[in-house]
């Protein structure tokens, strides 16, 4: 789906949306990370750490977050929220699906002066706006927000394809997998 948002940007360092994925029942987002190349060296302080840190220090330590860690979210019209700081206005109880937005960091890599991580947003938006934040304290990156409208994300969902019926014999331990071809080719029948 056409999604490309510049969430924050310094003199140093630039956070943007570059790309989105809508399915049936979530989205998945990219989120990059980009330092000029002289900053390369001092981008990530630790070459090894990841801009979001790692999962166990995103955890708050005595009510605070480690301001090295960059903190991404997303919220929706209704009010529910989620961040990759583990704040999200979701509450799951035994067997049970969660009553709010979950954002969880799937994948990630890059260099010293680039780093593109992707995300799985679950559930899709309700109507009206939904907005996305940025904040990287340590990186001089203050709260920033842009918004986009839920359509965007609703309209690409639609045309989500279900790849195969849920609960077949083949697998009924999982839901049913649905995948969006864009580009403007169909894949040939019966390989979908």
């Amino acid at each position: 789906m056409p999604l490309r948002l510049v969430l924050a940007r310094t003199d140093r360092i630039a956070v943007a949306l570059v790309g989105a994925t809508a399915f049936s029942t979530g989205a998945t987002l990219t989120l990059a990370v980009r330092s000029r190349r002289s900053d390369a060296q001092d981008f990530f302080g630790d070459p090894f750490e990841m801009p979001f840190g790692h999962p166990l220090r995103r955890a708050q330590h005595g009510g605070e977050l480690d301001p090295d860690v960059l903190r991404f979210g997303v919220q929706f019209s209704d009010g529910g929220k989620a961040t990759t700081s583990g704040g999200s206005s979701s509450r799951v109880g035994d067997d049970q699906e969660p009553s709010g937005p979950l954002l969880f960091e799937r994948d990630g890599g890059g260099s010293p002066a680039d780093y593109t991580s992707e995300f799985w947003l679950w559930p899709l938006p309700p109507p009206g706006p939904v907005t996305f934040a940025v904040e990287w304290p340590a990186r001089e990156i203050e709260l920033s927000k842009q918004q986009v409208d839920a359509s965007v994300f609703i309209d690409a969902s639609e045309q989500s394809e279900a790849l195969w019926p849920a609960g077949d014999a083949w697998d009924d331990a999982t839901q049913s997998s649905t995948f969006r071809l864009i580009g403007g080719r169909e894949a040939p029948e019966g390989q979908g």
